[in-house]
C-alpha cells in the first residue's frame, strides 16, 4: 500500500498521475513509481515503468526525462508491507513479458503459496512484494482471455486477502483495468478522460462526481468513458457520489504544515459537527442513525472498537454513555476484538471508530459482530467509506480531509460525535431530561470558543513546555478520569511526531511502577483540570516533584495553586468535566508538535506510518 492514480484520456499522462500522487503522499511515502504507455515509431505499444526510492519528488525529477506524449498510465506511492523500501519493491510491478503492470493496495494472504507455484510454471520474480504475483497471475491469465478486465477478475479468483488494484497492459493501449476487494478505489470521468484513485483527494481537480468501487465490482477506464461489472462479468450501474469538499482544504493555507493547521481547524470541526443534531423539541436530531428508538432501548452492552487515536476517543466516550446512559461499555482495540469471542448479542450495540473509515482490523471486527447479531454504528470522518456502508447507522464527524498522518481534528470530531451518541442514548434510556439534553448540548457547543482562545491565548506557554521537554528522552503523562484518556493521546500523540519516548498512566497507579522512572528533570505532563479528582492528581503530582521532575501542568484558568508544584502550567477555560476531553487535547497536540519541530521532525509524514492502515 498507500496511494494509487491512474488516468486514461487525451492530455498528458505524466503530470497528471504525479499531480495524484503528490495528493496522496501524505498515506505513504518510502518509494514511488508509474507505468506510462509509450508509442515506438512502428507504432507498437510498451510499457515504461519508472520508480523511486523516497518521495514523489525523487520520481518527478526522473520523470523530467521522459516525454510528455503518454496519455495512459498509472502510479503508486508506497508504505512497505512486504519487502524492504527499495526500487525493485516499489510499484508499478510488471510481468515476465512486461506488456502488463499493476499498482497495488492491501495484502495478498496466500502469495507465497502463489509464488511457488507461478515460479514453477516459469515465471520470474524481481521483488519481495506480495503485490508482484498479481501481475504475472493477470499475465497468465490474458493469454487465456485476451481481454484485460477479464484477466483481472480471473486473477483475483486465485487471491486470498484484501486489493484495491489497477492494471495497464501494452496490447489494450488506453485502457485500465481495476478491481477492489476491501481496500478503497474511487473513480471519476472528467471532461479530458477516465481517472482512478485510492483516495478522493486525487481525483478532485478533475472531477466531483465519484463512483466508490464496492467490493468484488471491476471497471474499465478508457478515454472516451467507464464501464463497470460485477464478479460474473455482468455490466452494473454504480451509485455515483458528489464531493462538495474544496481541494482548499487539501492546502496549507499559510501554515508551516497541515498538522498546525488542522489543529487549528478545530472549533470549525466542533460546530460543523453539531450543526443541525438537535431538534426545536429538545430532541438529538441525527438523520444518519439508522436505529429507531426503540431499538437503541433495547441496548444492553456497548462495544467501542478502534485502533490508535481513534480507540482514545472510545475511553472518553466509555466514561460519558456509562455516565449519561447507564449501560455498560467496553472499549477494545479493533486488532484483538476480532480474535477473541466477546460476548455479543441482538442487544449488543458495536461502535466503529475509524478517521477513514478504511482501517482494516476495525471493519474486520464489524463484520464478525454483524455476523453474531450486533447493532453496529460507525464514527467516521469520510462519506461512503466502508465502515459507513457497513454501519446499521454512522455520525459523520465534519472535519473534512485531514492531510497530516497525526490525527488532531478528526480525533476532536469523533470525541463530539461519540458525546453526541452517548447523550442520545441517555436520552433514549430515560436517564437525560430534555432540558439536561439542551443545557448539555449548549455546552458542548461553547467547546468551539473554548478552543479558539487556547489556541490564541496559550501558544507562548506551549512553546515554553516544549522547550523544557524537547532533550529529554522520554516523558511521562498521568491524569485521572477524563484527564487519564486524555493522556493516553497526549502521550501517543508526542511520540508520532517527535520520536520522542513517552508513556501514560492514570495517575493513581505512579506508585505501582511508573515513578521509578522519575529523576531530576524527568518531564511529567499531568491533565489537573478542575474535576472531582483534582486533588487526587496533585497528591501524585507532589510525589514526583519531590523526586526532582519537572512539571507541566494542564490547568483550569484561575487555579493558581497549581503554580506550587509545577515548572510550567498550561491554562484551558473553565469547562464540564465531561467536556475536558476537546479543550484539554488542544494544547497536548500543540505541545507535541513545537517538541517535533524542535527537534527538526517532519510532523506531517513522521517515519515508518501511514495515515490509514488498511492491512494488519
Amino acid at each position: 500500500m498507500c496511494g494509487i492514480v491512474g488516468y486514461t484520456g487525451t492530455d498528458t499522462a505524466k503530470d497528471i498521475l504525479l499531480a495524484g500522487l503528490k495528493r496522496l503522499e501524505y498515506r505513504g511515502y518510502d518509494s514511488a513509481g508509474v507505468a506510462l504507455e509509450r508509442t515506438d515509431p512502428a507504432g507498437e505499444t510498451h510499457l515504461d515503468v519508472i520508480r523511486r526510492v523516497g518521495k514523489v519528488a525523487g520520481l518527478e525529477s526522473e520523470l523530467e526525462h521522459v516525454d510528455d506524449e503518454s496519455t495512459c498510465g498509472i502510479g503508486h506511492t508506497r508504505w512497505a508491507t512486504h519487502g524492504r523500501p527499495s526500487v525493485a519493491n516499489a510499484h508499478p510491478h510488471a510481468c515476465c513479458g512486461g506488456n502488463i503492470a499493476v499498482v497495488h493496495n492491501g495484502i495478498i494472504e496466500n502469495f507465497a503459496e502463489l509464488r511457488d507455484e507461478l515460479t514453477a510454471r516459469g515465471h520470474v520474480f524481481g521483488s519481495e512484494t506480495d503485490t508482484e504475483v498479481l501481475a504475472h497471475l493477470v499475465e497468465e491469465a490474458y493469454a487465456q482471455t485476451h481481454e484485460l478486465v477479464a484477466a483481472v477478475r480471473k486473477a483475483c479468483e486465485c487471491v486470498v486477502g484484501a486489493y484495491g488494484l489497477a492494471a495497464v497492459c501494452a496490447d489494450e493501449p488506453g485502457v485500465i483495468a481495476v478491481a477492489r476487494k476491501d481496500s478503497p478505489i474511487v473513480i471519476g470521468r472528467g471532461e479530458h478522460g477516465s481517472y482512478v484513485a485510492s483516495d478522493i483527494i486525487a481525483l478532485i481537480d478533475a472531477t466531483r462526481d465519484v463512483v466508490v468501487l464496492e467490493d468484488g465490482q471491476f471497471a474499465r477506464l478508457a478515454p472516451e468513458g467507464i464501464t463497470y461489472t460485477d464478479a460474473q462479468g455482468e455490466l452494473i450501474e454504480p451509485e455515483v457520489t458528489h464531493i462538495d469538499w474544496d481541494i482548499d482544504m487539501a492546502e496549507k493555507g499559510g501554515y508551516p504544515d497541515f498538522m498546525l493547521k488542522e489543529i487549528c481547524e478545530q472549533p470549525r470541526v466542533v460546530r460543523d459537527t453539531l450543526v443541525g443534531r438537535l431538534a426545536p423539541s429538545g430532541e438529538l436530531d441525527i438523520d444518519e442513525l439508522g436505529l429507531t428508538f426503540e431499538e437503541l432501548d433495547l441496548i444492553d452492552r456497548v462495544y467501542v472498537i478502534a485502533c490508535g487515536t481513534s480507540y482514545h476517543a472510545g475511553l472518553v466516550a466509555k466514561n460519558l454513555i456509562e455516565g449519561w446512559a447507564r449501560i455498560p461499555c467496553e472499549v477494545e482495540a479493533a486488532s484483538e476484538f476480532r480474535y477473541r469471542n466477546p460476548i455479543i448479542t441482538p442487544s449488543t450495540l458495536v461502535v466503529a471508530v475509524s478517521q477513514s473509515g478504511e482501517t482494516a482490523d476495525t471493519l474486520a471486527a464489524i463484520r464478525d459482530a454483524r455476523i453474531k447479531g450486533a447493532k453496529v454504528f460507525g464514527i467516521t470522518n469520510v462519506v461512503g467509506s466502508p465502515v459507513a456502508r457497513e454501519s446499521d447507522g454512522v455520525i459523520y464527524t465534519k472535519a473534512n480531509k485531514e492531510i497530516a498522518v497525526a490525527s488532531t481534528k478528526s480525533f476532536i470530531g469523533q470525541i463530539v460525535s461519540l458525546t453526541l451518541l452517548a447523550m442520545l442514548l441517555g436520552q433514549v434510556k430515560g436517564k437525560l431530561t430534555t432540558g439536561q439534553v439542551r443545557m448539555l448540548f449548549r455546552e458542548l457547543g461553547d467547546t468551539a470558543a473554548q478552543i479558539q482562545y487556547i489556541l490564541d491565548s496559550q501558544r507562548e506557554a506551549v512553546h515554553e513546555a516544549a522547550l523544557a521537554c524537547k532533550d529529554a528522552p522520554s516523558a511521562l503523562f498521568v491524569g485521572r478520569g477524563m484527564g487519564a484518556a486524555i493522556s493516553y493521546e497526549g502521550a501517543l500523540k508526542l511520540k508520532e511526531v517527535s520520536y520522542l519516548h513517552a508513556e501514560a498512566y492514570a495517575a493513581g497507579e505512579m506508585k505501582h511502577g511508573p515513578i521509578a522512572l522519575i529523576d531530576p528533570g524527568f518531564p511529567v505532563i499531568a491533565v489537573t483540570t478542575k474535576s472531582p479528582v483534582y486533588d487526587k492528581v496533585v497528591s501524585n503530582l507532589k510525589e514526583c516533584e519531590a523526586r526532582g521532575a519537572k512539571i507541566i501542568a494542564l490547568a483550569t484558568e484561575g487555579d493558581e495553586d497549581i503554580k506550587q508544584i509545577a515548572d510550567h502550567v498550561i491554562y484551558i477555560p473553565p469547562v464540564r468535566d465531561a467536556f475536558s476531553a476537546i479543550t484539554a487535547s488542544v494544547p497536548l497536540q500543540l505541545l507535541a508538535r513545537d517538541v517535533a519541530v524542535m527537534r527538526g521532525c517532519d510532523v506531517d509524514q513522521p517515519r515508518n506510518l501511514a495515515k490509514s492502515v488498511t492491512v494488519e
